[in-house]
């Protein structure tokens, strides 16, 4: 039984959802580099520790929870969009496999350096900075498929 269609109403919430999704989990990604360049601009290196302590509360609570949901309202969208999108489709799959690596270095890397720089660990910052870079680059790829969508 098919819940809903491509483009009905119940696909347009599941998109809704996915896009608000996305605001969420990647403000950080433009944030985050800002505010820790002023703190350190600023000279205050404590200041760096406990941005870092909020940024990681903030990714734990807020920002990978709106990661997962994107993922999930992604998976809804496909399900929902019967038979226009599936899940053998290239850039689909690409995508997946993107947004688990994506959860990977988030979860795996981001917020565990996150959580040491904010414990005083200052070599922890080197490994905010890269897995931010590299979840960034992550997130142009998957742009890149979901707007041209590669062997659709």
């Amino acid at each position: 039984m098919i819940l809903a269609t491509f483009d009905s109403g119940l696909y347009k919430v599941f998109f809704l959802g996915h896009m608000i999704s996305f605001l969420v989990a990647f403000a950080p990604a433009v944030i985050n580099p800002i505010l820790a360049a002023k703190v350190k601009a600023d000279g205050d290196m404590g200041s760096l520790g406990r941005l870092a302590g909020h940024q990681a509360n903030m990714g734990r609570q807020i920002h990978f929870p709106a990661l997962i949901a994107l993922g999930a309202f992604g998976i809804a969208m496909v399900i929902t969009s019967d038979p226009v999108w599936s899940f053998g489709d290239t850039w689909v799959s690409l995508a997946f496999l993107v947004w688990l690596a994506l959860c990977g270095v988030v979860s795996g890397v981001l917020l565990p350096a996150e959580r040491k720089l904010a414990a005083g660990d200052l070599e922890a910052e080197k490994k905010v900075a890269l897995a931010g870079q590299i979840a960034t680059v992550l997130l142009l790829v998957m742009l890149f498929l979901m707007i041209w969508k590669p062997g659709a």
